[in-house]
């Protein structure tokens, strides 16, 4: 008996099942009588519940820190740890799992572009070095023009760094309004989802199964 609700539930089975006043039933649990008359009178804020299980359903991987940020993204003035209490009872709990990870993001077709600078896709290719060392080129490409944007090289590239490239052509070509993207951690972590939503940016993700959606920028560079 942890909780406070289990404990108010011991104090009514010793009264009713051995006739205990309710002062003796509160000693044996070791609560008082306030406590175990205490009635919750907050109601729950109206829609708040059905709108985290949609958010649920449809961000099947979201736990309940990233459902209170799109909460909030919402317009929502709610505490996080309402929103946790109310993503608990629901049992909206995220499991552990071992195998590949999917997408946080709804999964819609791909537009086709009509305009230079209003769809872009980025992507990874890697290489080896002399060294044995592995070498990685971050490429960006207007899907409109086929013209490749940016190219950043190096041997590591984080979520960070793809974030300060995006501020770099910020500054001197200017944000389309949506970046294709596949579902590698510098893409799906934080850092780039704050920046796309302070921005305005749409991260369209590609859809499972459909590997060729990701491989626009990879294939214009090559070529």
């Amino acid at each position: 008996m942890v909780s406070p609700q289990a404990r108010r539930e011991a104090v009514t089975l010793l009264m009713q099942g051995y006739e205990f006043g309710v002062t003796r039933a509160c000693g044996l649990v070791q609560i008082s009588r306030s406590l175990y008359r205490y009635c919750r009178r907050r109601t729950g804020r109206p829609g708040l519940r059905e709108r985290i299980e949609e958010i649920a359903a449809l961000k099947r991987r979201y736990g309940y820190r990233r459902v209170y940020l799109r909460l909030r993204r919402e317009g929502w003035s709610v505490n996080r740890k309402h929103v946790y209490q109310i993503y608990r009872d629901a049992g909206l709990a995220v499991r552990r799992r071992k195998r590949k990870r999917i997408g946080l993001v709804e999964r819609k077709p791909l537009p086709k572009p009509a305009a230079a600078n209003l769809s872009w896709s980025m992507d990874f290719v890697s290489d080896g070095l002399a060294d044995g060392r592995r070498l990685r080129c971050l490429n960006i490409v207007d899907d409109c023009t086929r013209e490749c944007v940016a190219i950043e090289v190096d041997t590591s590239i984080t979520g960070s760094r793809v974030k300060a490239v995006m501020e770099r052509l910020a500054d001197t070509r200017g944000l389309p309004r949506s970046i294709t993207v596949d579902h590698g951690p510098e893409f799906e972590g934080q850092v780039l989802d704050a920046w796309a939503y302070q921005h305005n940016v749409h991260l369209s993700f590609i859809r499972p199964g459909k590997p060729n959606e990701k491989a626009k920028a990879s294939y214009y560079l090559l070529c």
